[in-house]
């Protein structure tokens, strides 16, 4: 069922969509060469208490993972392209990672994800990672009143195939509120006109995710991480959304 949040539930988001930007920023500003997966997990969870939050990972235990998630951050890492398990990998010199992190304050939860090349950069992967930003521009813009889920999961397709990148439905964008995940379901490609009519109130997690060569992906033996089916890498971004009569309005919204 989707459920519309009122003006002033939409104004009760805005501080968990700028806590979860700040923490974003923090971890993308910490990701360095000899960093691990389990030091930027530690510092989450720090902001998480010391701002007195709640982790929407910690325990998640959904029907596609094998276990209760046990981390606060999601990390991801060259093939690995969704739902990476913290672990004690050492970040390498030209590593492409994505962090994907939500969490919840008084009851609230939002979304985001950023993507980063650690340390000297590959054109291939700057390339990527532009492309997955631009697709979330073109989302975000599409996200009108009166517009279509199909606008926006068509905007994002029309940015992958321009760029000669991959796109797998399996996993896309959601409904997010109260809980982490709601309806509705937002594929990362599309057909504008089609499917449910954008109204105030919708908040949605958008976030366009690409492959450099494949759509095809399989789960990694820790039976959490995402991993390309040929070893290319991906990435991710996300923003958590408010569908408004001004426009969308963007909760995550980080500093550049």
């Amino acid at each position: 069922m989707i459920e519309l949040k009122t003006s002033a539930e939409v104004a009760a988001m805005r501080p968990a969509g700028a806590f979860v930007a700040e923490v974003l920023t923090a971890l993308r500003d910490a990701a360095e060469v000899g960093v691990t997966l389990l030091d930027l997990d530690a510092l989450a969870h720090r902001m998480i208490r010391d701002a007195g939050a709640e982790s929407s990972y910690l325990d998640y235990h959904p029907s596609f993972g094998a276990s209760p998630f046990g981390h606060v951050l999601c990390t991801s890492v060259n093939d690995a392209v969704l739902h990476g398990l913290p672990s004690g990998y050492a970040l390498r010199d030209g590593d492409l990672l994505s962090l994907d992190f939500a969490a919840s304050v008084d009851g609230w939860v939002a979304d985001s994800a950023v993507s980063i090349v650690v340390g000297r950069q590959r054109e291939e992967d700057r390339r990527l990672i532009a492309a997955t930003e631009r697709a979330l521009e073109r989302a975000i813009a599409a996200a009108q009143v009166g517009s279509t889920l199909g606008d926006i999961s068509a905007a994002i397709g029309e940015v992958a195939r321009a760029e000669g990148f991959r796109v797998n439905t399996q996993f896309g964008g959601h409904g997010v509120g109260r809980a982490m995940h709601e309806d509705p379901h937002v594929p990362n490609d599309g057909r504008p006109g089609r499917g449910y009519r954008l109204r105030p109130g919708l908040v949605v997690a958008l976030e366009p995710w690409f492959l450099v060569g494949t759509d095809e992906i399989y789960t990694d033996p820790d039976g959490w991480t995402l991993r390309s089916a040929d070893g290319s890498r991906g990435a991710h971004s996300e923003h958590t959304v408010a569908i408004t009569e001004e426009g969308p309005l963007v909760l995550t919204a980080r500093p550049s």
